[in-house]
């Protein structure tokens, strides 16, 4: 953690060219462990990305501008635009607090295959062999930018289910660095019939572990991760069953605890 402090060291540079920080989404999928307790979804960035190359993280990316258009918005499901902005803000309009939202779904699916969705009707998403042939198909269109989201959605009469997203926690990187940004973290339970991928354009590699085994993988330098991988961890250490943390975080929290680190400020 320290070799990625000194990585991202900041740069004296006069506060009016400081990097204007970009919205972003985190989803920390979550599955119940044998015998007991839970586990979590860790991805290895390649180590060719500019940005956290080599690091083990969450699956999530920027928000984008289509991630909160009227059209995107019209198709999801499970949170109310109002709420939205509650949770994270009145600096956001509804609809950019949606797409938040947006942005975990979308990321979710293009960097690890996992859609979180309903029908059209809002009943739950039926996933047969046909159509988890064809959304294999569909997230490869996607990573060649001959797709985009909404019209995969729209496609299969689905919508974004935001009710599987529960907020977590708020991360910002500094403003001297030079990628900055405002991250929000989610957990989702991985459905039961979907698999994730085990590898993509932007991941290298893939592993379900229980908190306790990715913090001892931490410090014996057999699992690099930034400090805001290392604190959820840390929390969701304290859990012992998968029941527990969602009775905890289901409950939308409203005001995340504060602190900061070297590299990343957990946001007020």
């Amino acid at each position: 953690m320290s070799q990625f402090i000194r990585r991202l060291a900041p740069t004296r540079c006069p506060v009016s060219t400081r990097a204007i920080p970009r919205q972003a989404a985190t989803v920390i999928l979550l599955r119940r462990a044998e015998p007991k307790g839970f586990e979590v979804f860790l991805t290895r960035r390649p180590d060719s990305m500019p940005f956290l190359g080599g690091m083990y993280c969450y699956p999530g990316g920027t928000v984008r501008k289509e991630d909160f258009s009227a059209a995107m918005v019209g198709r999801c499901f499970g949170l109310s635009r109002e709420r939205a902005r509650k949770i994270v803000g009145a600096q956001f309009s509804p609809e950019q607090a949606v797409g938040i939202w947006v942005a975990g779904v979308r990321e979710l699916f293009e960097e690890v295959g996992v859609l979180l969705a309903v029908e059209d009707s809002g009943d739950r998403l039926a996933m047969s062999s046909a159509r988890a042939a064809r959304l294999a198909d569909k997230n490869r269109a996607m990573l060649s930018k001959a797709l985009d989201f909404l019209s995969l959605i729209e496609g299969e009469n689905l919508r974004c289910d935001l009710s599987r997203l529960a907020y977590f926690s708020h991360w910002q990187t500094p403003a001297q660095v030079s990628t900055h940004f405002d991250r929000y973290f989610f957990l989702a339970v991985m459905p039961d019939d979907q698999t994730p991928l085990p590898t993509s354009s932007e991941v290298a590699h893939s592993l379900w572990l229980t908190p306790d085994r990715a913090l001892q993988l931490f410090r014996r330098g057999e699992l690099p991760m930034i400090f805001p991988t290392f604190s959820s961890l840390r929390t969701l250490a304290d859990f012992d069953s998968l029941e527990s943390v969602l009775n905890e975080y289901c409950r939308d929290r409203l005001q995340p605890s504060t602190g900061v680190t070297g590299s990343f400020t957990r946001a007020r």
